[in-house]
This record gives structure tokens, C-alpha cells and sequence, in this order.
């Protein structure tokens, strides 16, 4: 392969076909890591503010230590990094659909693979996210709660990789999810579109408190701003 384009694997799997590539950016000399599913980009490391941020201001909505978190969607793992930064975090399950993924992180292909691995707190699970979020987000301990839970899997509430997700972004669905989280947990969710008004009035539907909030970064691609969202639910606390 080229020292400027390399394709690191690919696979064949049930939602499409797979792969790692690196890219070499020719104006900074950096690798740049992409993940892609069939024709679409599920993630670049050019673009990672975004999905740090779903981490802090999910994190930064809790006002207590020893946290208990879930990340559903593990990616390239910036979100999974930037929750392990926070020195609260005792715990951290991080869920993905595609094995494939969570085996490029263990074999070190990604950068952050190795130190995610090394980290005693963080533990990956091969498992469908959506349906997890109706059961048991934690197979070892069906029933456990959590203070935390960060989604980025889908394109946005209303861009779906798969039809089975828009259960999650329905009332019904968003309640199932609130079910794993203590009193006073929160619920964040990164979109890659605007805030939308009709989601935003399912989750104050659902939260005691909601927020959405618009993350803007640089886009060296087309020398622009870009802006994400990250949606933000807190459960109400139990009464004093």
C-alpha cells in the first residue's frame, strides 16, 4: 500500500460491507483514520470535537464521583477516550454492534485501541445497543443502572443506519433507556444534523431537564465551520 493511502481491513457483515482506511493528509502530514459502512463514512479522526463533546457536557450535567457509564457506538473512541479523561469515571461498558471494530481496537490498528485496552475501568461489548437499551445494558449484571449513557451510533434521530433504531428516539424507547439510569443520570446523544424541534419535545417528553446543544469545529475540507449537536437528558432525582 501507499505510505499515503493504505486500506487497513475490510470486512463483509450483515448491515453492509466494512473497512479501516488510513489516508496520509498531504497539508499536515498527518494520518487520518476513516471508518466506513458500504458508501457511507461512519467516522473520520479529521472530525472528533464533536464526539469528545458528547463525553463532557454528558459528563459535565452530573454533579457526583464514582460514575458508572455507558458509551453505545465505540467507533474510532474518542467519545470512550474523553470519558476515561474524567477522573469521577469508576466504570465504563462501551457497546458496539460490529465485533470487527472493537477487534481493530484490541489488535492496536487505531491509535487509541491500546489505550483504551490498558485501561482497567473500560470494557468492550459486542452487542446490539438498541436492543440492549429495552434489556440490559450490562450482560454480566442484568438489572444494573448506570449514571451515564452516551449514544453516538446513528446518524441523527431522524437518519438512521437501520430502521430497527427509531424505537430508541420514541417516547416508549427513550423511557426503556431512562430505566437504566439512576436518579439524577443522564442521557446525551450526538446528531449530525441541527437540533430538531420534534425530538427535542420527545426528550422533554421523557428527562426532568433537556438541552440541546450546538458544537461547532472547523471542517479543513471545505474551509468552513461545521456544527454537530449533542442532545442532553437528566432523569429527575428522587424526592428529598
Amino acid at each position: 500500500m501507499s505510505v499515503y493511502f493504505e486500506e487497513m481491513d475490510f470486512r463483509p457483515t450483515p448491515m453492509g460491507a466494512l473497512s479501516l482506511r488510513r489516508r496520509r493528509q498531504l497539508s499536515t502530514g498527518i494520518d487520518v483514520y476513516e471508518i466506513k459502512l458500504g458508501d457511507e463514512f461512519l467516522m473520520s479522526s479529521l472530525f472528533t470535537v464533536a464526539e469528545i463533546a458528547l463525553a463532557r457536557l454528558g459528563l459535565a450535567a452530573l454533579e457526583r464521583a464514582d460514575l458508572d457509564v455507558v458509551v453505545g457506538g465505540l467507533g474510532l473512541g474518542y467519545t470512550a477516550q474523553a470519558v476515561l479523561e474524567d477522573r469521577r469515571v469508576r466504570s465504563l461498558i462501551v457497546v458496539d454492534a460490529l465485533a470487527e471494530v472493537i477487534e481493530w481496537h484490541e489488535r492496536g490498528l487505531l491509535p487509541l485501541g491500546r489505550q483504551l485496552m490498558a485501561d482497567s475501568r473500560c470494557r468492550f461489548v459486542a452487542g446490539d445497543f438498541f436492543a440492549m437499551s429495552a434489556s440490559a445494558l450490562d450482560p454480566q449484571s442484568p438489572g444494573r443502572r448506570f449514571d451515564a449513557v452516551l449514544v453516538d451510533i446513528d446518524h441523527s434521530p431522524q437518519n438512521l443506519l437501520h430502521p430497527n433504531h427509531a424505537a430508541l428516539y420514541r417516547p416508549e424507547g427513550l423511557r426503556k433507556l431512562a430505566g437504566h439510569l439512576h436518579p439524577g443520570g443522564v442521557f446525551a446523544l450526538w446528531s449530525n444534523d441541527p437540533p430538531d424541534a420534534a425530538f427535542k419535545a420527545v426528550l422533554a417528553n421523557v428527562f426532568a431537564t433537556s438541552d440541546a446543544h450546538v458544537v461547532t469545529f472547523d471542517n479543513p475540507l471545505q474551509d468552513r465551520d461545521a456544527s454537530n449537536t449533542v442532545y442532553i437528558g437528566v432523569k429527575a432525582s428522587l424526592p428529598l
